[in-house]
């Protein structure tokens, strides 16, 4: 148990320097940490495609995709696949299925395949799959439902 405890408190907002650095980075960070590299394949109403070589950043202790970091590419494509069908906002997301099938490694190409599956007036629903962009084989699916913000007519 100690060895777990340890893992998860690797702290260093102990640090003065460190706890300035954390609240110096930029807006929406974290987002541009995941997806930066991300070069978008193909665009079209209510479907993106996206391919991404694994940088290290986004591994986890075993040197394979992190399952955070799948989830946020999942909860940035399906957004963006939303507004190819021209949604004025990404909304928030309600909830996310994510299903895991196999794993990927540095510097292997993934590609990330968002679809539209319903936009109605309030609500979207996605269906996100990683896949090896080399063999096809299907790392993760998702699927996404988003609240889409109302905008006021006043």
């Amino acid at each position: 148990m100690d060895t777990s405890k340890r893992s998860i408190e690797k702290r260093s907002d102990d640090d003065p320097k460190v706890a300035s650095a954390i609240d110096g980075l930029p807006f929406k960070f974290y987002q541009y940490f995941v997806v930066a590299g991300l070069r978008v394949d193909l665009i079209q109403p209510g479907r993106i495609v996206c391919s991404l070589k694994l940088p290290a950043r986004l591994l986890n202790q075993n040197n394979s995709l992190h399952g955070g970091a799948s989830a946020s590419l999942v909860d940035c494509i399906g957004a963006a696949a939303i507004k190819t069908l021209g949604s004025t906002t990404t909304g928030v997301s309600l909830d996310m299925n994510l299903s895991y099938f196999d794993t990927a490694h540095l510097g292997e190409e993934i590609e990330i395949d968002g679809k539209v599956l319903r936009m109605g007036e309030t609500i979207a629903v996605a269906n996100v799959e990683l896949r090896k962009k080399n063999t096809g084989k299907i790392i993760a699916q998702a699927r996404l439902t988003t609240y889409l913000a109302i905008t006021s007519k006043l």
